[in-house]
């Protein structure tokens, strides 16, 4: 139960008792496989993705896609590498295409 006395989601229930296993972890540390939470809390495999999901966007855990997830050490929001990387690389070509716009129209006889 919340301070409102609504219950709490079962995804930041794994979350909150998550959160105070890293207190006694390193950065680093290993945290169990998701199929060892699935079991351990009974709950369905997205509502844990969903609690470990709140813990990466705090930045106390980072994925290493499939070798699992470890114990981040609380300085900044990281996701999943893949997912940054993929978003930089998105970015990119868009700044690409607007640059090659932009020096098409400043060469003569450009739009």
């Amino acid at each position: 139960m919340t301070a409102t006395g609504v219950p709490k989601s079962k995804a930041t229930q794994v979350a909150d008792a998550l959160r105070e296993e890293l207190k006694r972890m390193k950065p680093g540390d290993k945290l169990p496989s998701q199929r060892e939470l699935v079991e351990r809390f009974g709950f369905a495999s997205q509502t844990v993705q969903n609690g470990l999901a709140a813990l990466r966007a705090e930045g106390l855990i980072v994925s290493a896609g499939n070798l699992g997830n470890f114990v981040g050490d609380g300085s900044a929001p990281t996701g999943d590498v893949r997912d940054e990387l993929k978003e930089i690389r998105s970015q990119l070509q868009t700044l690409t295409e607007r640059l090659e716009a932009l020096e098409a129209r400043s060469l003569p006889g450009g739009a």
